[in-house]
């Protein structure tokens, strides 16, 4: 089954789904800053675009491009700004 999500007033929106890999969205964000919170490890590619991401415990913005993938830990928050209109993946538990 497909769920279709909304944040920041639809600034970033994604479709869930579950298949064999395990639990997934596939989302695009507008250009702009978020805060997120995850609840188990999650694992994020960016498919078009950019995202620059502060990391829990980092000081500095990295920046991850088309085809890169960044790991995000369990029960945090964490930061992305996006330039631009950004496609992503994001497996997790």
């Amino acid at each position: 089954m497909l769920n279709f999500n909304e944040y920041f007033d639809r600034q970033v929106c994604s479709i869930a789904f579950a298949n064999a890999e395990g639990n997934a969205t596939v989302g695009v964000m507008e250009a702009g800053e978020y805060e997120f919170g995850t609840s188990c490890t999650e694992y994020l590619t960016v498919v078009s675009g950019a995202l620059n991401v502060l990391l829990p415990g980092e000081s500095e913005w990295k920046t991850f491009g088309k085809g890169e993938t960044f790991t995000v830990p369990a029960n945090v928050r964490f930061k992305v700004a996006a330039g631009e209109q950004t496609a992503y993946v994001c497996f997790y538990c």
